[in-house]
């Protein structure tokens, strides 16, 4: 069993997503974590990374590490998308197996499933349909890793698991307006809008009309935390949260708590919308025991007042 003592490496510590697993774990008082800076480990070269794992031997392995990006960047970069996610992967997974790691969670994300599932996505969804078109790159990629976890759970009778959260936002995350997630988009678009003194004019890409699940990224260390300590049969598992809404909805929320006077138009460039629902089927989770506990508005908050400090 994995505990407070057990070696855990933390793949991408420096991410949104792997900052907040280390912080997380940190607090709880995990006393061995083990992190490097992707300067000094490139995680897509295997003869780095299985002498890393030699010198190291963690007993646990969480892969946070991952080329990550909003729509545009999936659209303009999807061979870098595809071959850097395999090959972290590929390199994480198979070296995990080789060196007996006793836990390892992957990180994937609901661009998984299939495009046109309109009722919450269950875990057994996956390869049921077409992916969407605008990430299916980044889709592959972590299906590829997941079916690769699956493989060894069933031949080697190994532990590992995948979880798949949806949308997530919190400190440390990328506020680059072409290449970043909607929500930190939309913070930096109006924020910025705000401070002129007329023409408050915010231009936002796709209808509004999508409708998009949030979760703040503590909720997902936290779930992490939880699941690397829990027994379980499954080796895919959604995370997620109560909280859906259009893309409109949020836009006009952050307006509102940031400056009601912006105006805000979408260009209704449909090719930008990208899947109209993708929320996902939490009953798994909560069977196992997990729930989210996020006040939304609050954390809301808080990452808005976050970004306005570091403008400062």
């Amino acid at each position: 069993m994995i505990n407070i003592h057990s070696k855990i490496f933390i793949a991408g510590h420096n991410g949104m997503l792997g900052s907040s697993i280390l912080r997380i774990l940190k607090k709880k008082g995990y006393k061995n974590l083990i992190t490097i800076d992707k300067k000094k480990l490139d995680l897509r070269n295997q003869a780095l990374v299985q002498k890393f794992f030699k010198a190291k031997k963690p007993h646990a392995v969480i892969i946070a590490a991952a080329k990550v990006g909003g729509i545009k960047a999936n659209m303009n970069y999807p061979a870098d998308f595809i071959y850097d996610n395999l090959q972290i992967q590929i390199n994480l997974i198979s070296e995990s197996y080789n060196y007996k790691v006793k836990k390892l969670i992957l990180f994937g994300s609901s661009c998984i499933y299939p495009r046109n599932l309109k009722k919450p996505i269950k875990e057994n969804q996956m390869m049921t349909g077409p992916l969407e078109e605008t990430n299916d790159s980044y889709s592959i990629a972590k299906i590829a890793g997941i079916k690769m976890i699956e493989a060894l759970n069933k031949q080697y009778k190994k532990k590992y698991i995948c979880l798949m959260p949806c949308n997530l936002f919190g400190p440390n995350d990328n506020y680059d307006t072409n290449n970043s997630h909607f929500l930190p988009a939309f913070i930096k678009k109006i924020y910025f809008a705000s401070k002129k003194k007329k023409n408050k004019i915010v231009k936002l890409w796709g209808t509004g009309k999508p409708l998009r699940e949030v979760l703040h990224v503590d909720e997902v260390a936290n779930a992490c935390e939880f699941f690397l300590r829990k027994k379980i049969k499954k080796s895919l598992i959604n995370i997620g949260s109560p909280i859906e809404m259009s893309i409109k909805n949020y836009a006009n929320l952050i307006k509102k708590k940031i400056d009601p006077d912006v105006l805000i138009k979408f260009d209704n460039d449909k090719k930008l919308d990208g899947v109209m629902r993708k929320k996902l089927n939490l009953t798994l989770a909560n069977k196992y025991g997990w729930k989210s506990k996020m006040n939304f508005s609050k954390a809301l908050d808080e990452i808005i007042e976050d970004f306005k400090n570091s403008d400062k």
